[in-house]
């Protein structure tokens, strides 16, 4: 299991952003500068993390993103499935997934649900506190 680009990288952005505390009005350029990654994707990120209720979105003077919740808050689980959907391991465990030949016969399907919950716990029980360092 590898983590995509884009997940590392709201990561990346969402603990910077919890290193500013949680007044701070931040840019996708700043957030670029900060950590390196391009500012389109950036750009990209922040709108997919705002969507997802992770961050929050200002216009005009003062405007920016700031984190729509505390830090400890926000599991590592929130991220990757504000960037990549829900955690489903295979197929089998998808809401939205395609019919399986092997479905009729498999006996791993059944157990498929207990590894998808465990990842998921897993990713679930580290906070974005923690990831930025910023966990007291």
């Amino acid at each position: 299991m590898r983590l995509s680009s884009l997940a590392d990288y709201a990561v990346v952005m969402l603990s910077a952003a919890a290193r500013h505390g949680p007044t701070a009005r931040l840019t996708a350029n700043l957030l670029s500068d900060e950590t390196g990654v391009p500012l389109p994707t950036a750009q990209k990120l922040m709108g997919k993390l705002a969507g997802a209720g992770l961050l929050t979105s200002a216009r005009g003077t003062g405007g920016g993103f700031a984190l729509a919740r505390d830090p400890a808050s926000i599991s590592l689980a929130d991220i990757v499935e504000a960037v990549e959907g829900p955690i489903a391991m295979t197929a089998c465990v998808d809401d939205h997934r395609d019919h399986c030949g092997l479905e009729g016969a498999c006996r791993v399907q059944p157990h498929w649900s207990v590894v998808n919950n465990t990842i998921r716990g897993a990713l679930d029980g580290v906070s974005l506190a923690t990831l930025s360092g910023a966990a007291a």
